[in-house]
């Protein structure tokens, strides 16, 4: 009899990975049926899931009946938590990454893969203030691994889908293109494709728990600078994209005031400390092999994901 692997938030980018992962692996999609949650079973993209074979179910963050229904008779649970920016991120993430944790006890699941991310305001000696939903998730962790269920960690770098929306290069004006940020050109983000290679580190995790219980993979298929990153998008585009610098009052100006101290410490975090702290390169490094397939190239996914330059 095959196991119950519940997704929680499968219509998402991660979610929706790890669901096609394991749809799509010979021995996986033979040990686990998949329940997906939704807050809106209704939705388009919850009914594509439902014709995939996949059960779901509505569950919300904010109600806590609503989980352990979804999460009974699971096997194992992959949880993750959507970041708010109204100036309550760290709150939220406690309040949410603690609530989902505590159903899967509740309704005693053995096993449970939370996506995590590392501790900036630890990591940089508590310079940094408010890296909310980055020290809420490590927070969350730790209270995880406290409890009485079996858990591994996956903790995505920067999302190549965010070229497409807040990261994508605006018009200068002389017919070429420009990615404008305060931080050092030379500055490395461990750049993961979200909604295309989640699944292969969640599936590595599936094939075999034990290998990977309390380790947590520092989730990305490599590092690229911000002048790798122009290079690539000029590349893919036949545009030419380039990096400009501004101060960071300048910068700061362009964002909304909800979101500009969050992720203006975000950017200098990764220049001044790395992703994941010490060793950043190497743990990347290593849990890039541990992946389930072939991870997708910041070139190859502006091939399949194309730039929209005007």
């Amino acid at each position: 009899m095959s196991k119950i692997l519940v997704v929680f938030g499968a219509t998402g980018q991660q979610g929706g990975s790890v669901v096609n992962a394991v749809l799509n692996d010979a021995k996986l999609s033979t040990e686990y049926t998949i329940r997906g949650t939704t807050r809106d079973p209704g939705q388009a993209s919850a009914q594509a899931l439902a014709n995939k074979g996949v059960e779901v179910v509505r569950a919300d963050v904010d109600d806590a009946a609503s989980l352990k229904k979804a999460f009974e008779g699971a096997h194992v649970v992959f949880a993750s938590t959507v970041t708010v920016y109204d100036g309550r991120a760290y709150e939220h993430e406690v309040q949410h990454g603690r609530a989902l944790a505590d159903a899967a006890v509740a309704v005693g699941v053995p096993f449970y893969i939370y996506s995590t991310l590392p501790n900036a305001g630890k990591i940089s000696g508590n310079k940094l203030k408010n890296m909310g939903h980055f020290d809420g998730k490590e927070e969350v962790e730790q209270y995880i691994r406290t409890l009485p269920m079996k858990s591994a960690f996956f903790s995505p770098g920067s999302f190549m889908s965010n070229f497409g929306a807040t990261m994508a290069p605006h018009p200068v004006g002389d017919g070429t293109y420009a990615v404008f940020n305060f931080v050092n050109p030379e500055t490395k983000l461990p750049l993961i494709d979200t909604a295309g290679d989640t699944g292969k580190w969640i599936a590595a995790i599936l094939a075999d728990f034990p290998k990977y219980e309390g380790k947590v993979l520092s989730a990305a298929t490599a590092f690229y600078t911000f002048n790798q990153i122009v290079e690539s998008m000029s590349k893919a585009s036949g545009k030419s994209v380039s990096y400009k610098q501004l101060s960071e009052k300048t910068w700061r100006g362009f964002l909304p005031p909800t979101m500009k101290d969050h992720v203006a410490e975000m950017l200098q975090y990764f220049q001044d400390y790395g992703y994941y702290g010490e060793d950043t390169e190497e743990k990347v490094m290593w849990s890039a092999k541990q992946a389930r397939g072939e991870l997708t190239t910041l070139d190859e996914y502006f091939q399949k994901n194309p730039l929209k330059l005007d």
